[in-house]
């Protein structure tokens, strides 16, 4: 089980122009790891459009927004141009990463069952160290609950 002031575990995975990113490259910066479900469904986008309209005050402290779901690299170039996300959008399409970060698991939905993404993410030190765990995180208020414990560290 992944916790606060652990490691946080390396991965490389490409991102929404194909060109691949690690984890550890981000070293001496904040990173806010979030993964999401799905692109292009209102949860989503109302959680990438709320990051995107707050990218200014996470870059003013230095943190770097890497989002990671399933879907493709071609699905992730679509929703970023369509709605103007300027951060980077990584494709996890084998799901190595979201079950390596234990965030693949059994969701239930109108009495069906199945697999999906937890939507969660993780706050990352500069020392690549894992600072706060968000769990069940409310799209409308992720990117300002984020940015306040960034102010507060």
């Amino acid at each position: 089980m992944i916790k606060v002031g652990q490691l946080a575990p390396d991965f490389s995975l490409p991102d929404q122009n194909g060109k691949e990113h690690k984890l550890s490259d981000y070293r001496g910066k904040w990173v806010l790891l979030y993964f999401y479900p799905k692109d292009d469904t209102p949860g989503c986008t109302k959680e990438a459009c709320a990051i995107r309209d707050n990218l200014p005050d996470f870059k003013k402290l230095k943190t770097v927004v890497l989002g990671v779901s399933a879907d493709s690299v071609k699905k992730h170039a679509k929703f970023a141009e369509k709605y103007e996300l300027s951060f980077t959008l990584l494709a996890d399409e084998d799901k190595k990463v979201v079950k390596q970060y234990e965030v693949w698991d059994e969701k239930k939905f109108m009495g069906r069952t199945y697999f999906g993404i937890l939507r969660t993410s993780f706050l990352i030190d500069p020392q690549g160290k894992i600072a706060k765990i968000y769990e069940k995180v409310k799209p409308e208020i992720h990117a300002e609950e984020v940015l306040q414990d960034l102010r507060s560290l």
